[in-house]
């Protein structure tokens, strides 16, 4: 048996960076490496999020180069290579080339400096399109929670077609992010089940609907049953790892600093890749290492991707339709699995918005400046004083008569409505920092509420979760991991390394791709061989804690309810 060591390297590709990640078969990250990439946005149009695959490529090249520079790794030690990336819209004539999304004159140009071809997941421009997607009733609908969002990318390619030239819309080639860049890398149009089946309308077991593309007036796009535009036809689909094409081509190899031919996994969209490098964690509890988890103790694990956004992800042997929450997507990471897909739209972006465009912000940010610690910290330690203070016996108790709804950006999961809004009600006439820590817990709670909200939709569906994996930014907020915890009824657990899971997901793709694994349980035992064990975080919240958080939870769900009727009220009064 060789000595020789291999290594894998993942790519993420997230809303406002490229990361690449070198790690061995055991899991361990050898380095990793960070570039931010450019998002434009339209001062005249605050939905209008746009991106460009040139520029991702450009810093996908210098993360890669510098993995293997900071290693001193030689490049013929990297059997594999996989990619992850948000769930947005990456267009390209059928050379492969930027073709722009911008409105305006040029949209559908090719070339140039028009480099801007991608419209990011949190792209809000077709509205109008996922509506009326959403009234044709389709079997489509079936398999995104009953409605669709205006995130996915179907909507996205109709509102294209609206606005640009007939000609120029049929040379073009329509990818979810993952997909183009094996593309790009290896010059090999097969599509994976990720992207397709989660986010371009690819119907498990049945493939693309040509009843519903012509319905909806994207009727060229089945091309005689080819699908060019699409990808994904007669076959040339995979799941997540199968190997694509022939690995790196001579071009790509060049530009990542790689060798020729090595291997390239089919792709997962960033979040799926978070629970593929969280869920096979094994876990510290009393200074416990828990027993190897078996494949089918995955039915159990929620895995919480959370960053900018939440994805909420859970794998099952036959499918289970969760009203309000995506899928059930058939191989979209296992073969013959199943997954479902919640999600908040605003959760990391939400607990900044709402600390930065208080009154009190700069005071905290000069606060935090001369006694040299995070905002989060200062917040925290007046949330304590005033505790204190009122003498009472948690935050939740302090917090008791404000009730905060946290969807300042809609709906994701489990009501799938991009119309619903924030609130806030038990507001005083307070702009001080100590109303502003009031607030920041408040957001904590409520995002904790409503991924409770996620969990029980998703079991009365038939669903059997009884653990939450977390990855992403958020797992750094010990707060908000307590009342996850606390708030869900079940234990938490973080990663060793809470910003690397999804790109050790991407990782994992690239072994398997290398080894040419097929079979779920072989995949299943690599995510666990490179998963490094997590630390658990046991519900304990006292008697009457856990009472207001009852009661809390019950006036979020009545929230709910009201916003929508009061919305209806309105309506029926303006027509």
């Amino acid at each position: 048996m060789s000595s020789e060591k291999y290594y894998y390297i993942g790519v993420d590709i997230g809303t406002g960076s490229a990361r690449a990640c070198l790690v061995d078969a055991s899991g361990h990250i050898a380095a990793s490496d960070t570039q931010d990439t450019k998002t434009w946005r339209d001062e005249n149009d605050h939905r209008i999020f746009e991106q460009s695959t040139t520029d991702i490529w450009s810093k996908i090249c210098i993360a890669v180069k510098n993995v293997l520079e900071k290693s001193a790794v030689d490049k013929s030690a990297v059997k594999g290579l996989g990619f992850d990336g948000t769930c947005s819209l990456a267009v390209a004539d059928v050379e492969g080339n930027p073709v722009s999304v911008t409105k305006g004159k040029d949209i559908g140009s090719v070339g140039g400096d028009l480099e801007r071809n991608i419209i990011l997941w949190a792209d809000h421009r077709a509205e109008k399109e996922a509506e009326l997607i959403n009234s044709t009733g389709s079997i489509v609908l079936n398999y995104v929670g009953g409605t669709m969002s205006l995130e996915m990318e179907v909507p996205k390619i109709l509102w294209l077609k609206k606005h640009m030239d007939t000609a120029n819309f049929s040379q073009c080639q329509f990818f979810d992010l993952p997909d183009f860049f094996t593309y790009k890398s290896t010059g090999d149009n097969t599509r994976s089940f990720c992207s397709t089946t989660c986010k371009c309308s690819f119907v498990p077991d049945k493939g693309w609907q040509e009843d519903f593309f012509t319905q909806i007036g994207l009727g060229e796009l089945i091309d005689g049953g080819e699908w060019r535009q699409l990808g994904a036809a007669k076959g040339r689909v995979k799941p997540a790892g199968a190997q694509i094409g022939h690995g790196l081509t001579e071009e790509a190899a060049k530009d990542l600093g790689l060798l020729k031919g090595t291997s390239v996994g089919s792709g997962l969209i960033d979040a799926y890749a978070g629970w593929m490098g969280t869920v096979g964690a094994r876990y510290t509890e009393d200074g416990r290492l828990s027993a190897v988890p078996s494949l089918d103790e995955s039915r159990h694990r929620l895995a919480a991707v959370a960053g900018t956004s939440t994805c909420h992800l859970v794998q099952s042997k036959q499918g289970v339709f969760v009203k309000g929450v995506w899928g059930p997507y058939r191989d979209a990471a296992f073969p013959a699995w199943w997954m479902n897909e919640g999600g908040q739209s605003s959760t990391g972006q939400l607990i900044d918005f709402v600390i930065t465009t208080h009154p009190a912000y700069p005071e905290l940010q000069e606060r935090a400046k001369q006694e040299q610690k995070n905002i989060h910290q200062v917040l925290l330690e007046v949330l304590e004083n005033l505790r204190q203070e009122k003498q009472v016996e948690s935050f939740t108790e302090l917090t008791k008569d404000i009730h905060f709804y946290p969807d300042f950006h809609g709906n994701r999961s489990p009501i799938a409505d991009p119309r619903m809004r924030g609130a806030i009600t038990g507001l005083e006439l307070d702009a001080s920092i100590a109303d502003l820590s009031k607030k920041y817990y408040l957001t904590l709670e409520a995002i904790a509420l409503q991924t409770r909200h996620i969990i029980d939709s998703m079991n009365t569906a038939g669903h059997e979760i009884n653990s939450l994996y977390l990855s992403g930014g958020q797992a750094r907020n010990a707060v908000l991991m307590r009342l996850f915890a606390d708030v869900c009824g079940i234990p938490i657990v973080l990663p060793a390394s809470y910003s690397e899971a999804v790109v050790l997901g991407a990782a994992m793709l690239g072994r398997i791709a290398a080894e040419k694994v097929t079979t779920s349980e072989q995949m299943w035992n690599i995510m666990v061989e490179m998963t490094l064990p997590g630390t658990l975080v046991a519900p304990a919240p006292s008697p009457k804690a856990k009472k207001l958080l009852d009661a809390k939870y019950k006036i979020f769900r009545e929230t709910i309810e009201i916003q929508k009727r009061w919305r209806q009220q309105m309506e029926e009064a303006s027509s």
